[in-house]
């Protein structure tokens, strides 16, 4: 048998005789697990638990754990070899799976088991690590029998690497969302109800039109998509303004343009909210300014609807500028200055030459922009009021009194088909028509100067937006430096000592801030899945564009699909998928790096596909011509090519894991406290000060992280050439 096989036949045998078969409730590494080591169930491995616990089903494990020892002597060539591998790795990992999920905490899981074998008296509980290698060494020796028989090459390194993903994207985002779909058609006694589904989709509450009859708001469905068609199309027009003064005007002040653009990227997203009504509430500085300039009376419009979208835009309009930004400056200058030698105007070369080809930009910002208003869940939680959204009723479905996990299956449901009918109207509106401007042939030219109403239109809105910006984020730091904001102005340093304060003590340092707990619980989660998202999109990157397999358009799709789904269908998903065995992971830190991980893989994955396609396979291929791997040429030939897009990846996913609420919202607990969430319970509590202060440092924290993942990967050097430098507002994107 190869080394490689061997190594995980290795790792199968530790997994299942040395390792403890179930999840430590203490912690794995903390070691306490010990003191009862073997003899207890808790810490007791596989085989043991079989043979002394009664836990009789894990014994079969051992057969396809010791069918490819028959086989060790055998020739790569052998197609023995390759027979032995696959169906031990195929059978040790579908029974494997399968006990695990037939069996739980109440005896059988299925009613048809329980017919079929009788009443089981034992339970079992969440997988650990001893049935976690056992599951790996079963997938990776099938991967090698698949290998060994010839499937992509018969290379073992990529073979196993489509295993991989596969199965990840099977387990943490196919699986979830099977249970949010289930679970609607379900009764809390888990039955299977469809009557009670389709009274709970087309309850009033969901789809009423009383905002026809002249109430506030009609039901939450039509006010989500509402509110989503307005922030795609608004922040696609003000985007649009934005890479239109800056890719063609001559507007002096353009890298502060784009410095102001790029902060709502890296800011709690509520926190937008929040200045919102520090700014327009009823004691609002402009809200107070206007009473007392001109005598209009406070009131209470920007809690409902406008309040919520005029927040929205302020936070995702960065988004659809650095779509838009790319896609004007991608549209070739010779094409224009075509059209001006045919003696057209400025007006007819932007709106038959320049604006056609920026349609699939203005299609994607559009989407995003739309996506996120849908799953956007902390500005509809502080200025919502009286006008619900469905990611705020999942929530409250989930955790309120209630306590439905059907309406929130349901309502998820709902959420879902908004967003892929959106990905859908896309691309039916994009078409197969070809938007391809850069050929690689030598273009040297000018982009052509916007009309002047036009350019004074794209100032008229992109000018006034920024100042905007500006003033909110000053008072976003004002905020943080006052005693109680509104009322008391008195500068203050209270709210960060509350917050970070540290005492020196004979013992060591205490971190005896408020916020402390949180703030390291961010980071260390935050720093986690970053690597670990990169690599897995870099991984899957180099598998989509290099190799050539079956089934291939179907795996893209499922590696993007989490990109479609917005985080509140994520969060509940996991809840329901993961809160029983056989994988228990609620309330841990793994769930929270596993959903930022595949909730943040598809930013990667596309940045990576973007960077290998420029790659010419030549480079693999003198690699291997030379005796290297396919592992080595990844790690030396490939990688180092690919720092442009592990920055972008490696950023947005710190990013994103730093400022995420939607999802993380159901996933954090007493233990696990991520820093948004630490941060909306102050807001709803009246502490806006402290708020504030917190979102502040977070900013901070953000901008140093993106400069040291900047210097710690370094650039991409093509000869003498540096290329790859990224700015702020590059890394962001």
């Amino acid at each position: 048998m190869t080394r490689t096989a061997a190594l995980w036949l290795a790792v199968g045998w530790v997994g299942y005789a040395l390792l403890p078969w179930y999840a430590i409730d203490g912690g794995f590494w903390g070691f306490d697990w010990f003191s009862g080591y073997p003899a207890e169930l808790a810490s007791a491995p596989g085989l043991l638990a079989g043979l002394t616990q009664g836990r009789i089903w894990l014994l079969p494990i051992a057969l396809p754990l010791l069918a490819p020892v028959l086989v060790l002597r055998a020739e790569r060539s052998d197609p023995r070899l390759a027979a032995v591998l696959v169906a031990a790795g195929a059978l040790g990992f579908g029974y494997t799976l399968l006990q695990g999920f037939a069996i739980g905490l109440n005896g059988w899981s299925w009613d048809s088991f329980e017919a079929l074998f009788g009443p089981l008296a034992d339970r079992q509980f969440g997988m650990g690590y001893g049935a976690l290698l056992v599951l790996a060494a079963f997938l990776f020796l099938f991967s090698h029998g698949l290998a060994a028989r010839g499937l992509v090459g018969g290379d073992a390194f990529v073979v196993g690497s489509i295993a991989l993903i596969v199965t990840l994207v099977v387990l943490f985002i196919f699986w979830p969302i099977s249970r949010v779909l289930v679970s609607a058609v379900q009764d809390n006694a888990g039955h299977f109800a469809p009557a009670l589904f389709l009274a709970k989709l087309l309850h009033h509450s969901v789809w009423g039109l009383d905002c026809f009859a002249g109430s506030l708001t009609c039901g939450v469905a039509w006010n989500s998509l509402v509110l989503a068609v307005l922030t795609g199309l608004g922040t696609t027009i003000l985007g649009l303004a934005f890479a239109l003064v800056v890719t063609r005007t001559g507007f002096r002040a353009k890298r502060t343009l784009r410095i102001l653009t790029v902060l709502p990227i890296i800011t709690p997203p509520f926190v937008i909210g929040l200045a919102v009504i520090l700014l327009f509430g009823r004691s609002g500085a402009i809200t107070t300014f206007l009473d007392w300039a001109i005598g209009i009376p406070p009131s209470r419009w920007v809690y409902g609807l406008p309040g919520v979208w005029f927040a929205q835009m302020l936070a995702f309009t960065p988004i659809a500028f650095l779509v838009l930004i790319g896609v004007a400056e991608g549209v070739s200058p010779a094409m224009e200055e075509a059209a001006q030698t045919l003696r057209a105007d400025r007006w007819r070369v932007f709106t038959t030459v320049s604006l056609p080809l920026m349609r699939p930009g203005l299609a994607n910002a559009f989407l995003l922009g739309f996506i996120e208003s849908l799953a956007d869940f902390g500005n509809p939680m502080v200025l919502g009021g009286n006008f619900d959204v469905l990611a705020t009723e999942i929530f409250f479905a989930i955790v309120g009194a209630q306590h439905d996990q059907g309406r929130a299956a349901v309502l998820s449901i709902v959420l879902l088909a908004f967003t892929l009918s959106a990905f859908y109207a896309q691309r039916r509106w994009l078409g197969r028509r070809t938007y391809v401007t850069l050929t690689g042939k030598g273009d040297s030219g000018v982009h052509a100067r916007l009309p002047e109403r036009l350019t004074w239109l794209a100032y008229g809105l992109a000018v006034p937006w920024a100042a905007l910006t500006a003033v909110i984020y000053g008072m976003i730091m004002f905020g943080g430096f006052v005693e109680l904001w509104g009322l008391k102005h008195t500068l203050t340093l209270r709210h960060y000592i509350e917050a970070f304060s540290v005492e020196f003590t004979q013992h060591g340092i205490l971190w005896s801030g408020a916020a402390w707990n949180s703030f390291w619980i961010t980071l260390w989660i935050s720093a986690v899945s970053a690597p670990l998202t990169a690599a897995v999109g870099m991984l899957t990157a180099y598998v989509l564009v290099r190799q050539r397999f079956a089934g291939k358009g179907a795996f893209e799709f499922g590696t993007m699909l989490s990109f479609a789904i917005p985080g509140t269908v994520i969060g509940v998903s996991y809840i329901l998928a993961f809160n029983v065995p056989p994988i228990e992971i609620t309330g841990t830190g793994v769930i929270l790096v596993i959903c930022f991980i595949f909730r943040n893989m598809p930013v990667g994955l596309r940045a990576g596909i973007a960077a290998m396609s420029q790659l010419d396979r030549s480079l693999d291929e003198a690699s291997l011509t030379l005796g290297a791997g396919t592992f080595t040429t990844v790690r030396r030939v490939v990688l180092p090519l690919l720092k442009p897009a592990m920055v972008a990846a490696l950023v947005f996913s710190f990013v994103r894991a730093m400022t995420a609420i939607s999802a993380v919202i159901f996933l954090v607990s007493a233990n696990y406290d991520m820093a948004t969430s630490y941060i909306i319970g102050r807001v709803e509590n009246g502490d806006f000060g402290l708020a504030i202060s917190y979102s502040s440092v977070l900013i901070l924290v953000m901008v140093v992280a993106i400069l040291l993942i900047q210097a710690f990967v370094g650039e991409r050097r093509l000869g003498r050439r540096v290329v790859g430098e990224m700015s702020l507002g590059g890394s962001a994107a």
